[in-house]
């Protein structure tokens, strides 16, 4: 697919409550942490970046990875894993994309960002990690 085939679109996931003073991070197609930010209170934590969005839908972007035909989603890396050594984590959450509504999808392409929310401690009082279900989404203007 060309890259003129596809719109890109805003996304924004927020990680609410993060377990207060640990790293999270985007991560690139390289591998390499992105945008580190730590909550210090367990205040909600934000990523913003872009993806781009072609017939069927099908996602593209730094921040996407494949698994399989249809499944997408992006990597938010905990811990160690998000630059942080001294850290007794090193994890990653996996946030599908995939599954947009297609009625978002159309919404972002009119300037909106798609934010997804998911919750950033994990049963036992860890911080969350592997899928992670996303508990909200909705479209907020730029």
């Amino acid at each position: 697919m060309k890259r003129t085939d596809t719109t890109e679109i805003a996304m924004r996931i927020v990680i609410y409550r993060p377990v207060p003073g640990v790293r999270h991070s985007l991560q690139s197609k390289d591998g390499h942490p992105l945008h580190a930010a730590q909550s210090s209170d367990g205040e909600a934590l934000a990523f913003d970046f872009a993806v781009r969005v072609g017939p069927g839908p099908r996602f593209f972007g730094d921040q996407v990875r494949a698994e399989g035909p249809i499944r997408r989603f992006v990597y938010v890396r905990v811990g160690q894993a998000a630059g942080d050594p001294a850290s007794p984590w090193s994890r990653r959450m996996k946030i599908d994309i995939h599954d947009i509504a297609p009625e978002l999808l159309e919404r972002a392409e009119q300037g909106g960002i798609i934010v997804s929310t998911v919750c950033g401690t994990g049963k036992d009082g860890s911080p969350a990690c592997a899928t992670v279900p996303v508990l909200h989404r909705e479209i907020v203007a730029r």
